[in-house]
């Protein structure tokens, strides 16, 4: 007893380590694996699995498209000629950080890399250049739906959370700038998802930087950023000019992280069944990023 006392540890293991003393002397207390000879996920097995995450299960004729450890067994075992447990192929993804995760949808840039990295070039290039009286901002589209948006959360063991949903959905847009210098948000909001939003969002550019020579807005290629009425519309506003980013290219458009933080704090999972009251919610969240600004169209949700 004063042994487990002194050393805190359970009254079992007390008697075993004794035990393995008097059979074996101080050799007995050694750990016994040190003769299992060395381990069988080395380095080269180790890079051989990482180099497995970066490809699919379809690479090697398998039907199935997403790892398990099962398979990463099997086709390590082809690969190295070393098979290991389940438990072990845990351990060598836990040494090398991987993770699962959802994967990111994209769509292949129809532009060559070289048309690509010029377009992206010659944006970087106005930023770094923009004088002084004048303005670029990032400007884009989101949805809000009265059905939420489903995400990750905590949860009780054994639990899965029900997240109600109204059943027939209702939507509402907006169209927001991000100021690519100070952060500055201004957004608009509508029922509808059309040029008219756009242009709205435009003039409110207009008017927010009366005193700037220019106003870059630096959006991507949705089809009312194009249209007719458009382009009718920028006739009125010489001061804006519009530059594309290239197709498919979300995460050069800084404002995308605007609207995930909207949905990571107000959209996803959200259990409101009153549609006002969740477009209320979005407003107060975008005001509240620019407090110094006054509400992009306070009252948009009543038109809903």
């Amino acid at each position: 007893m004063d042994i487990v006392d002194v050393v805190g540890c359970a009254r079992s293991h007390v008697y075993r380590s004794l035990a393995r003393f008097a059979d074996g002397g101080r050799e007995g207390l050694l750990d016994g694996r040190r003769h299992n000879g060395s381990a069988l996920a080395d380095e080269r097995f180790r890079q051989t699995v990482a180099s497995l995450l970066w490809q699919s299960p379809q690479d090697y004729d398998y039907l199935r498209p997403t790892w398990t450890r099962e398979l990463l067994v099997r086709v390590a075992e082809e690969q190295t000629g070393i098979r290991v447990s389940v438990c072990t192929m845990g351990r060598v993804l836990r040494r090398l950080g991987a993770r699962r995760g959802r994967p990111k949808p994209v769509v292949q840039c129809p532009l060559s890399a070289r048309q690509r990295r010029r377009r992206l070039r010659a944006i970087a290039t106005l930023l770094a250049q923009l004088p002084e009286n004048e303005v670029a901002v990032y400007e884009d589209e989101v949805d809000i739906h009265c059905n939420p948006k489903v995400g990750l959360d905590w949860m009780p063991r054994g639990h899965q959370r029900h997240l109600l949903t109204p059943g027939v959905n209702q939507k509402a847009y907006l169209a927001g700038s991000l100021d690519a210098r100070d952060g500055t948000v201004l957004w608009v909001g509508d029922c509808v998802k059309n040029s008219g939003l756009f242009v709205r969002m435009l003039e409110r550019l207009d008017a927010h930087y009366c005193e700037a020579k220019l106003i870059h807005v630096i959006l991507d290629n949705y089809g009312i950023h194009k249209s007719h009425e458009t382009r009718l519309a920028l006739l009125g506003l010489p001061r804006i000019r519009l530059h594309f980013l290239p197709p498919y290219c979300p995460d050069h458009n800084r404002i995308e992280r605007l609207w995930q933080d909207l949905h990571a704090n107000v959209t996803r999972n959200h259990r409101h069944t009153d549609f006002v009251q969740l477009c209320h919610e979005v407003a107060s969240y975008l005001d509240a990023v620019s407090p110094w600004l006054p509400g992009g169209c306070p009252v948009w949700a009543e038109t809903l």
